[in-house]
């Protein structure tokens, strides 16, 4: 499979929603719309339930890595203490998919692709998915559900039933989908979401460098082979050494800066030792009495 770089931020996608309705958001909400509200209200609960129906249809048609694989083994060593984050819970699975890609959803859900595994080392991806929690935090995910709700608007189901609506289609959900497949984060968002990284780096404990060096090597692959589809990608983010510029400066001036070395990347699970069992003879001796 052909390496494709995909950018890195918070997509949400819906896609072959195999069930024909779904529950979304209350009737409250579904008639703000109908009415044509322009603030209608959507609450952290309603894009936590929309995201974990969908990441749920994602985690069905991806190819999951399983917990015994060497990724999930990795990631969950890396993470597996950083289940909250501001209040927020987050779960983490690894998708075997060669893509270069991590992305979060309003639900706590992470999602990390192996090609991204493959080529940045534990420091490095610690920072990545740090910049993705930064976007659940932040509630920047839950904005962008709101966004490609009311650019949808789904006024004309809305209105069919006066106002009131109480389940989705399979066809409005995929307006939904292909709508924030499209939507993207705003510049300011994505360099709040850096600090929240560069934060959350220094908070635990680790390197904040590897800030730093992660952005390094996307600036790389964008001046690579797959330089176009990343300009395409990354039109409407921060340049990635921009980016990695930010957090040198923001290192130095706190007095931690210092070139950072990548680490060794480990992907395969432990091989575990088996045991030899040794059969002994032994040996009695027949005392003979006098």
């Amino acid at each position: 499979m052909k390496k494709r770089i995909i950018v890195l931020g918070t997509l949400l996608a819906i896609l072959s929603f195999t069930k024909t309705n779904a529950q979304i958001l209350s009737d409250k909400t579904m008639g703000a719309l109908g009415k044509g509200i322009s603030g209608f209200t959507f609450s952290d609960a309603d894009a936590a339930a929309l995201a974990k129906q969908s990441i749920a249809e994602l985690d069905a048609n991806n190819p999951v890595a399983d917990p015994k694989d060497g990724y999930s083994i990795r990631l969950n060593r890396l993470f597996g203490k950083h289940t909250t984050s501001e209040g927020v819970t987050l779960n983490y699975k690894v998708y075997l998919v060669k893509d270069i890609n991590a992305f979060a959803c309003a639900d706590g859900s992470v999602r990390v692709f192996a090609g991204l595994m493959d080529i940045m080392d534990d420091n490095q991806l610690l920072a990545v998915i740090g910049h993705e929690i930064g976007h659940v935090v932040n509630h920047d995910t839950r904005d962008a559900i709101k966004a490609a709700y009311k650019k949808e608007a789904l006024l004309d189901a809305a209105s069919s039933q006066s106002g009131k609506v109480e389940t989705l289609t399979q066809s409005q959900l995929g307006q939904i989908g292909s709508a924030m497949i499209d939507s993207k984060h705003s510049r300011k968002q994505e360099s709040e979401a850096d600090n929240f990284s560069y934060d959350f780096m220094k908070r635990n404990g680790y390197d904040v460098n590897a800030v730093e060096s992660a952005f390094r090597i996307l600036q790389n692959l964008s001046e690579g082979s797959e330089a176009s589809f990343m300009a395409k990608m990354m039109s409407s983010h921060p340049d990635s050494g921009k980016r990695a510029d930010a957090a040198k400066k923001k290192a130095t001036k706190e007095g931690l800066y210092h070139a950072y070395e990548q680490q060794k990347i480990v992907n395969t699970a432990p091989v575990t030792a088996t045991k030899k069992t040794s059969t002994t003879t032994k040996k009695t001796s027949t005392v003979k009495k006098k």
